[in-house]
């Protein structure tokens, strides 16, 4: 393989599809110009199905935004909608008590408000990225305060609504993975020792808690000193998730130089290709059980946008820090295979939900759950990392 042919197609590819696909989709059928925030409920041809807005979306749209500003092209448009989108958070999207909405209407209305802080996660990072495209330091402020105000909640007993009664004692995996990503970004524009306190504690109950060797696998939910529930939510793998959880380990072992934890990192991520990887069909499995047991989520099977997306990124992050060719083999195999099955060559964007055979199981290019991020981020984070690749090989 000539490296610097393939790395130079692939950072091509990503631009390309980005700036004269995804983003012009979402500019032109998500972006709401007459209240602002983003709409995501589109059909496959972009025609709006819902008006609900996921708050989640406002705070990654936004991100998606100033990022794709930052590192790919400095369009005004892509910085206005950030702007425009980042109002209608701070508007409309937090409750009284400072704790984030899940849902509202097209003008801001609150629908929904659920137990978790994942909307404040996005809302964080869309205001430090804003902040890096603009330099008006009072979004990294906010974003730090957003920041604070997450540790809070999931620190304090009483203020979120547990998932389960006392009787099921556990801890999640999403939630401390998410915080290390949150960080990682808000370090770019803030220093403050909180940011570094999460971070480590997150790493220590990932290494601790959720890797548990004796299944070669990372577990989404376990006991709350990590012990191993067995049952179907304690035994579930969810391979795309893990392999997201690798890449951010990367980008803070690359950050602090620390070799140890890159180790780790790309433990995680050689363990959850092998459970992700479909050596029938191709493409990154849904769900797994670490014993082997059939799991019992409807989509078990399937294969969703997102872990595709979330595998080009860790095997050409575990390329750039590590040289080794078996990386670059895996990132070839899943990009060609995400080529081939997602774009949507008609009307453009991707679809977001495969059958295991790689069958489109609906069309549709956003929901509540699915929009204009984990697609987008995929093409700016590999066109960097594939200019990154090319500049060290220099």
């Amino acid at each position: 393989m000539d490296t610097n042919k393939y790395l130079g197609y692939w950072a091509e590819c990503y631009r390309e599809d980005l700036v004269q696909n995804i983003m012009p989709f979402w500019m032109k059928y998500g972006l709401d110009r007459e209240n602002g925030g983003v709409y995501t409920c589109v059909a496959r041809d972009g025609e709006l199905m819902d008006t609900t807005k996921s708050v989640w979306f406002q705070g990654r749209f936004a991100y998606i935004c100033c990022f794709a500003y930052n590192n790919i092209e400095r369009r005004q448009e892509w910085l206005d909608a950030a702007k425009s989108t980042i109002d209608f958070i701070e508007a409309h999207c937090f409750d009284t008590d400072r704790h984030m909405f899940f849902e509202v209407a097209a003008d801001g209305t609150p629908l929904r408000k659920r137990r978790y802080v994942f909307s404040e996660s996005f809302a964080a990072i869309a205001m430090a990225e804003y902040c890096k495209a603009t330099g008006d330091r009072q979004y990294a402020d906010k974003a730090m305060q957003i920041f604070k105000d997450m540790r809070h909640r999931l620190t304090t007993p009483g203020l979120l609504e547990p998932k389960y009664l006392p009787t099921v004692e556990s801890i999640g995996h999403s939630i401390t993975m998410i915080l290390i990503n949150v960080a990682n970004v808000l370090k770019q524009v803030i220093d403050d020792p909180e940011l570094d306190e999460q971070t480590d504690i997150s790493l220590k109950s990932l290494t601790k808690n959720f890797v548990h060797p004796e299944f070669k696998a990372l577990l989404e939910t376990v006991g709350p000193n990590g012990e191993f529930i067995d049952s179907i939510n304690g035994r579930l793998i969810n391979p795309g998730h893990c392999i997201e959880t690798s890449w951010f380990l990367m980008d803070t072992a690359e950050r602090r130089g620390d070799k140890e934890l890159l180790k780790f990192a790309l433990q995680v991520l050689d363990w959850s290709w092998d459970w992700g990887w479909d050596k029938e069909f191709g493409g990154i499995i849904n769900f797994r059980d670490c014993k082997g047991y059939p799991q019992q989520d409807y989509s078990q099977d399937m294969k969703f946008w997102w872990p595709q997306c979330e595998t080009i990124i860790a095997n050409l992050y575990a390329y750039k820090l590590t040289g080794d060719e078996k990386y670059l083999e895996r990132h070839r195999i899943i990009s060609e295979w995400t080529y081939a099955h997602f774009p949507d060559h008609e009307y453009g964007e991707w679809y977001g939900y495969l059958h295991r055979d790689g069958s489109v199981a609906q069309p549709a290019k956003g929901n509540i759950f699915k929009g204009p991020f984990h697609v987008p981020r995929m093409m700016i984070r590999s066109y960097m990392l594939c200019n990154e690749i090319l500049l060290n090989k220099k």
